[in-house]
């Protein structure tokens, strides 16, 4: 009965079945619970034991070995039949057997509480002379979302493995933010207005985003964000200029950089957004983030940004592979394995910067988490391909 798992009990007693609240009803209260119990363990165990040395001195008169040798018999029945047997197919089938013997403990225990009631008064008396407070043990027991994650994970076999992954990815929500999965700064496709409007077109005509940043001269100094398919109409008449660009703007969304993931995705519902710029503390852009993104965090990549691109990566037959250097490091934990630290920088690029201090030559190897690392390309004061290694264990 106290081994039964409480979470299933509820769960049977909310569909209706009677024997899981009856079994509820009596863990709600373990003290009368133990106490109808143990009331009829102790007293067949020492009635056992009685009737053996009652036979024993019939049979064999008050004999020294004849009283040893019964009191040796009724102790290794007890053990077996009435203590161990008992005990290891109770908890072993906890859950089924629960319910059923929540009809005869009920009737019970109505039966003998006042006997029951008078033993726990000195049972609570002893509890609170020695400070240990009883609680109630009908209260489902409090998981922490470290607990959650442990139980996801070892009910591989209830739940398939893409809602497990879906699972265990909700609950980083909490711990990750804005920061960790936007689009950094260098790698954000936006429209200059200070650029000639040919150069805009040809732009627009190229890009697969459906939204854009618009700015003018500095990406600090955003004017507004672009839906492509406002100007669909403008673009086929063929005359469209930059006043009309700016018609078609819609007032830009910021986002601080330390926001939670989950916190964004409410905000993103409320305020009816699907992209916001990412700044810091001082007001400069630092990256760019969509509702895309935090869906993607969630489920998994589901989408290609460019035809014909391709976002996996895995290790090669020689346990190695290439890796762009404005990858996420979350990402490249997740699907290669890795260790790589997330505490300082977003992208492998940052990370080995943050390493060396300094812009790394072509050709320049170096170990983070474990991990050889080789650098193939450096380009615009940034790595930009490097060659990592399989680490070994």
């Amino acid at each position: 009965m106290m081994a039964a798992n409480r979470y299933r009990l509820r769960h049977l007693a909310q569909e209706g079945h009677r024997g899981a609240r009856l079994a509820l009803d009596l863990l709600a209260r373990t003290d009368r619970l133990l106490g109808v119990i143990l009331l009829f363990n102790n007293l067949i165990n020492t009635a056992a034991a009685t009737l053996v040395s009652v036979i024993a001195i019939q049979l064999f008169g008050e004999e020294d070995w004849a009283l040893v040798a019964g009191t040796l018999l009724v102790t290794f029945l007890i053990l077996v039949f009435a203590e161990i047997t008992p005990k290891v197919v109770g908890a072993g089938n906890a859950d089924r057997l629960a319910p059923a013997v929540s009809f005869l403990l009920t009737p019970l225990l109505r039966l003998f509480q006042p006997v029951v009631w008078f033993v726990n008064l000195f049972v609570e008396t002893l509890l609170i002379l020695t400070r240990q407070k009883p609680k109630s043990g009908g209260e489902v027991p409090q998981l922490s979302p470290e607990e959650l994650r442990t139980l996801v994970l070892e009910a591989g076999h209830f739940i398939p493995q893409q809602h497990q992954s879906i699972l265990l990815n909700l609950f980083d929500l909490e711990s990750i933010t804005v920061e960790d999965i936007m689009i950094p700064r260098g790698a954000i496709e936006a429209i200059d207005l200070a650029a000639p409007i040919e150069d805009i077109r040809q732009q627009l005509a190229t890009s697969y985003h459906t939204r854009m940043p618009v700015f003018e001269n500095d990406l600090n100094c955003v004017v507004g964000i672009l839906h492509q398919r406002r100007l669909l109409a403008t673009l086929l008449g063929g005359s469209m200029g930059k006043e009309g660009l700016r018609e078609q703007l819609t007032e830009p969304y910021f986002i601080p950089a330390a926001t939670a993931v989950y916190a964004q995705l409410q905000f993103f519902q409320e305020n009816r957004e699907r992209i916001g710029l990412v700044v810091d503390e001082y007001g400069e852009i630092q990256g760019l983030v969509t509702l895309e993104d935090i869906i993607e965090e969630l489920i998994g990549k589901f989408t290609t940004t460019i035809p014909g691109s391709s976002d996996e990566i895995a290790w090669g037959h020689d346990d190695s592979t290439l890796v762009d250097g404005g990858r996420n490091l979350r990402e490249l934990n997740r699907k290669l394995h890795l260790a790589f630290p997330l505490e300082g920088a977003k992208t492998l690029n940052g990370l080995i910067l943050e390493h060396f201090q300094d812009i790394p030559e072509t050709g320049v190897s170096l170990k983070i988490a474990g991990v050889p690392i080789e650098i193939i390309q450096t380009q615009d004061r940034m790595v930009k391909m490097v060659r990592m290694f399989k680490p070994t264990a």
